[in-house]
């Protein structure tokens, strides 16, 4: 009996230091696997699989949703008073993007265009495309802007070239020819005595140039070579730096595409990308831990320096030049046009802006912007990218058509880009780089948790055997004498009755 407990308890024991022992490897392994699954899916690398796939196609659904703020007392505007503008939108498109011309170098780097087209989608929209409304002539204000500083006569003769072509300072357009562009007389005029002056040929549009188009040549780490990389922009239109503004700093071509970022991020490093649209680097900074779809994430937004002014926060002083904190100054890589960059509805800009037109309403859970990153792999999960395109324009002496304009940066429009995970691809990423790794730690406590259960077992079963023999025995003796007494105790009843009885015969 001794032998078979004692074997017992070492295969258990046994069984017990091999599971605790797989387990605690798995602790220090499972960090390991977990790494080597991040860097096998973020790099840049076409046997890497749907990371890939997803990088080159992005499959993730984005839109753009634009809002035209439509002016509602243009003719009073033109007489010196205070501009009203009412919001108009969402007019929403659905935009793809697809990355072309792959071509993979000996140095770890990738050079690709990417490509986009829009499509208008009517039922994310609240209203159609073919929705007119009265906004700012671009091509008039713009125009008289850039010429304010030419002599008197050259001013009489562009405003007679306005007059000629029926341009206003405020014109009645359908949101399709505001956005994608529409035939201007006065344009063709222009680029048939000034050929190549103007970026903008056929027709005039605010995003005319963005649909069927791409965003410049990339070149970015692969990671291949060094994960801590991958993504980061080697090049852009093969420079190293732009040259728009006036410092180096503001020059420089930081961070990634925009789309991904490095792996294993920590709260401290803040994210940076380029912007062709916006012609610089753009940061954003930690905000506070989320959650997208039961994925942790970190939240991203943007800080409160990105469109300061150069005496609020020095290392913007190569924007300028500034007005107040709030506008970035866009007309360096706008072909000197008069046109402003800034939160919607100048969300967290100098309230001096919002004062001087009458309709705007800033709202931080409206027109503030975030960005939801999974830390480990790098990858966005959740983002929604806001801007405004806003309009300097006042009177300009010798061109009449400006008439009485008080200064004021107008607001166009403003748009935001949105997307997150969703469908197959959500599932893939969810179940690969997050349920794998969370069963896989959880596994680890539980193997060591059950070793230890069966070692303590082994330790405990040789002292349960003999305790139960032992109870066994003492209960079996103390049964056979109760039931020896019990047996006497009838016998002499019974010896007792019968003796009872004979005398009652008798």
């Amino acid at each position: 009996m001794a032998k078979t407990s004692n074997k017992k308890s070492i295969i258990l024991g046994v069984i017990g230091f091999l599971l605790v022992a797989f387990g605690t490897l798995l602790v220090f392994l499972v960090p390991v696997i977990m790494d080597q699954q991040v860097e096998k899916n973020v790099r840049i690398d076409p046997s890497s699989g749907f990371a890939f796939e997803m990088w080159r196609d992005l499959p993730v659904p984005f839109y753009m949703s634009i809002y035209i703020f439509e002016v509602v007392n243009h003719k009073e505007v033109v007489l010196g008073e205070k501009p009203r503008v009412r919001e108009r939108g969402p007019y929403v498109y659905r935009e793809y993007k697809q990355k072309t011309n792959l071509t993979f170098h000996d140095n770890g780097t990738v050079t690709f265009i990417e490509n986009r087209t829009f499509f208008f989608a009517p039922d994310k929209s609240v209203g159609s495309e073919d929705d007119h409304m009265i906004v700012p002539n671009i091509i008039l204000l713009a125009s008289s802007m850039m010429v304010k500083d030419l002599s008197l006569p050259i001013k009489w003769i562009i405003s007679g070239a306005f007059a000629t072509f029926n341009e206003e300072p405020f014109m009645n357009r359908t949101v399709k020819e505001i956005l994608w562009g529409y035939e201007d007389p006065f344009l063709d005029f222009i680029n048939m005595i000034l050929p190549g002056k103007l970026p903008f040929k056929d027709k005039f549009g605010l995003f005319s140039d963005f649909n069927n188009s791409n965003t410049g040549v990339f070149t970015v780490n692969t990671g291949i070579k060094d994960i801590t990389k991958v993504q980061m922009i080697d090049t852009w239109n093969g420079l190293t730096e732009v040259d728009f503004w006036h410092s180096n700093q503001t020059n420089m071509i930081n961070g990634t595409a925009g789309q991904m970022w490095p792996p294993f991020r920590k709260p401290s490093e803040s994210l940076q990308f380029y912007s062709p649209d916006a012609c610089r680097s753009l940061t954003f900074v930690y905000k506070e831990e989320s959650e997208f779809r039961g994925i942790p994430t970190y939240r991203y937004s943007a800080p409160d320096y990105l469109f300061a002014n150069g005496t609020d926060y020095p290392p913007n002083a190569g924007f300028c030049p500034c007005l107040a904190s709030g506008v970035q100054n866009m007309s360096s890589c706008r072909f000197n046009a008069p046109m402003f960059l800034s939160f919607p509805h100048f969300y967290n800009a100098d309230p001096g802006f919002v004062e001087a037109v009458d309709g705007l309403h800033p709202n931080g859970e409206l027109h503030s912007l975030f960005l939801d990153l999974h830390p480990l792999t790098g990858i966005p999960m959740n983002c929604s990218i806001k801007m405004q395109l806003s309009l300097f324009t006042k009177a300009i002496s010798g061109i009449s058509q400006t008439g009485s304009i008080a200064p004021v940066i107008l607001p166009v429009l403003w748009f935001g880009e949105s997307g997150f995970l969703d469908g197959p691809v959500y599932t893939t990423y969810y179940n690969t780089l997050v349920l794998f790794p969370t069963i896989l730690d959880y596994l680890q406590y539980i193997l060591i948790a059950l070793g230890l259960g069966f070692i303590l077992i082994a330790l405990l079963l040789p002292f349960v055997k003999r305790d139960n023999c032992f109870l066994f025995w003492s209960s079996n003796k103390k049964l056979d004498e109760s039931q020896d007494i019990n047996k006497a105790q009838t016998e002499k009843l019974t010896a007792s009755n019968g003796t009872v009885l004979m005398e009652a015969r008798l």
